[in-house]
């Protein structure tokens, strides 16, 4: 007799505004309505466009949210300076409009600052995470100062070369393809990048990372100089029984420079948990 297969939702896709606090974000999803979820949670100076190319090398069935954070992309821009609660109410609010339980949350560079926010918080949101380019504590107070003051001063296309230089790998770095992304960093509106800058000077989750149990992957790029293997390593390293994964020839943005291997990361790691 032929065999039964349990019948899968269209593929969907919505855009959709959600209020966090009063601020309106920007929200996509994609994919099946009933498959299981994965959140992403994007860069300071990026939109959601840093996954476009991720997603069609990813497992079919799966249903993909993605935002833009207060003062980037097509979410409204507050005033600066945001803190790092604020982030992560944001994120939440993101979840529980689109009905997120037990979702697998990716977050890189200060997403997945705000990943690990969101699962000391709220871990029935989060079943499982990938701290890609980040950690725990990115930089000092007086280095994001510094950065704040700089930009403040000159604006960030004055700053924009300096900044693809710690995003992206020489292989990368000298493509016409950078330009894209330059655009993206430099059209941020400057009081959000400045208020997230602030957000990632106040932040130091050393200790409350290291209270969390949930599978994790960490994915570092070894010519990441904003967030250094070891970096991520050592955050990586605070959660028990953790995997990590080094990208060669990748910066910061390894979703950008090598979507392929990047999706397939994620994908054997949503099989290893049982996401799939």
């Amino acid at each position: 007799m032929p065999v039964s297969l349990p019948r899968q939702s269209p593929p969907m896709s919505e855009v959709r505004r959600v209020t966090s606090g009063g601020v309106s974000l920007h929200t996509k999803v994609e994919g099946q309505v009933d498959g299981p979820c994965i959140v992403f949670a994007n860069s300071l100076g990026t939109t959601l466009e840093i996954w476009d190319n991720v997603l069609s090398h990813l497992p079919p069935g799966l249903r993909i949210i993605r935002y833009d954070k207060r003062g980037h992309g097509r979410s409204d821009v507050p005033d600066a300076p945001y803190t790092m609660g604020q982030l992560i109410s944001d994120a939440e609010a993101v979840c529980d409009a689109h009905n997120v339980r037990d979702a697998v949350f990716v977050g890189l560079s200060v997403g997945g600052m705000i990943a690990q926010g969101l699962a000391i918080k709220r871990l029935d949101l989060v079943r499982a995470m990938v701290l890609s380019n980040t950690a725990a504590k990115i930089g000092t107070p007086a280095l994001w100062s510094d950065r704040i003051a700089a930009i403040e001063r000159d604006g960030l296309e004055a700053h924009g070369d300096a900044i693809m230089d710690r995003w992206f790998g020489p292989d990368f770095r000298n493509c016409a393809g950078v330009t894209r992304w330059r655009n993206m960093l430099t059209t941020t509106p400057l009081a959000g990048y400045l208020g997230t800058c602030a957000a990632i000077a106040g932040t130091d989750f050393y200790t409350p990372t290291s209270g969390l149990r949930l599978p994790t992957l960490g994915i570092a790029g070894t010519n990441d100089q904003a967030t250094p293997p070891d970096l991520v390593r050592e955050t990586t390293d605070l959660i028990p029984g953790s995997a990590f994964a080094l990208l060669r020839r990748a910066g910061h943005l390894p979703c950008v420079e090598q979507p392929e291997v990047y999706a397939g990361l994620l994908g054997d790691f949503l099989m290893k948990v049982g996401h799939m």
